[in-house]
């Protein structure tokens, strides 16, 4: 779809232009300042740790979208080393690795300058600074603010009675709304909203194949589920799958949210989160809101970073 059609689309999208000055480059992170912070820390009850990163460099391969290169990991010392009389046996040794990794091809937090439509990125910046290197909205602020607050798990899977919801599975936000009522889970303004489709599962069970084709479920763009956000000042959304959002919905538009929520309301999206024993504890406990703890790694001029986020009960 051209340049042109999506401003059409998108002429009376909700817009954080400007809300935190002209040279601002973190978004809708900025809502997560000292009262969220503390917000999610009264979320704690029993100190449950979950970590949501996937394993990174198993023989098996990653999980990633297409046209992205495998995670390499290779040994630069090791026992045999010495065995070989490469290097000293001194009675000291140890070990030393390397790795090489697509940064969105694991667990995930996209950049503000890593998808835009027309000539202007989030916040009126040029997409000529992308050249080489992002020279504006890179990982690197959004790192060094952090994201943490109160994060509330949507578990959609389980609200619809399945184990996954299917390629062409829209949720809409009335379902999202449905599915808060009944977990008793009460939906509030700065919010990080972790929604669990079940589709990563899939791909750890072996079903390879359905999660690789990247043909996902989830939610998409609609006017009232963008003008929700922005009057809920959402900062971040989390999925289980590898984009966060129905990849191919019936407006035609591949990916609408990495257009318009990235680039007009700064929101930041995380991929590849594995959610399942986080979703069984809450199903257990009836508790589905927890501090959300993701530290971006500092990576200069990045589009992306690594994460492992940690939900806190």
């Amino acid at each position: 779809m051209s340049d042109e059609r999506l401003a059409d689309v998108f002429a009376d999208a909700p817009t954080n232009w400007g809300k935190w000055g002209e040279d601002d480059e973190v978004g809708a992170v900025n809502y997560l300042a000292e009262p969220q912070v503390l917000e999610g820390a009264r979320a704690i009850e029993h100190g449950k740790t979950f970590t949501l990163g996937v394993p990174i460099g198993r023989h098996e391969g990653d999980p990633k979208t297409p046209g992205r290169p495998e995670t390499q990991h290779y040994m630069l010392r090791d026992r045999g080393h010495y065995e070989a009389g490469k290097l000293p046996a001194d009675g000291r040794q140890g070990s030393d690795d390397v790795l090489t990794l697509a940064l969105h091809g694991t667990t995930h937090i996209d950049a503000l300058g890593h998808s835009w439509y027309g000539d202007e990125m989030y916040n009126g910046f040029d997409p000529e600074t992308t050249k080489g290197g992002l020279e504006r909205c890179s990982i690197e602020p959004i790192a060094e603010h952090g994201v943490v607050g109160r994060g509330v798990l949507l578990d959609i899977a389980r609200h619809r009675g399945v184990d996954h919801l299917e390629y062409d599975a829209t949720i809409s936000l009335s379902e999202l709304r449905a599915c808060a009522d009944e977990q008793g889970v009460e939906l509030r303004p700065r919010d990080v909203l972790v929604i669990r489709t079940g589709w990563l599962e899939r791909f750890y069970a072996g079903e390879k194949s359905p999660v690789e084709n990247f043909d996902e479920p989830g939610i998409t763009y609609s006017d009232e589920l963008a003008e929700w956000f922005h009057e809920m000042e959402i900062p971040t959304f989390v999925t289980d799958t590898l984009a966060s959002e129905r990849t191919y919905p019936e407006s035609g538009i591949r990916l609408p949210l990495h257009a318009t929520f990235i680039r007009d309301q700064g929101i930041l999206i995380t991929e590849i989160t594995l959610l399942d024993e986080l979703a069984e504890d809450c199903a257990e406990d009836g508790k589905h809101d927890f501090m959300y703890v993701c530290s971006p790694l500092k990576i200069v001029e990045g589009t992306a970073s690594p994460v492992n986020p940690i939900a806190i009960k």
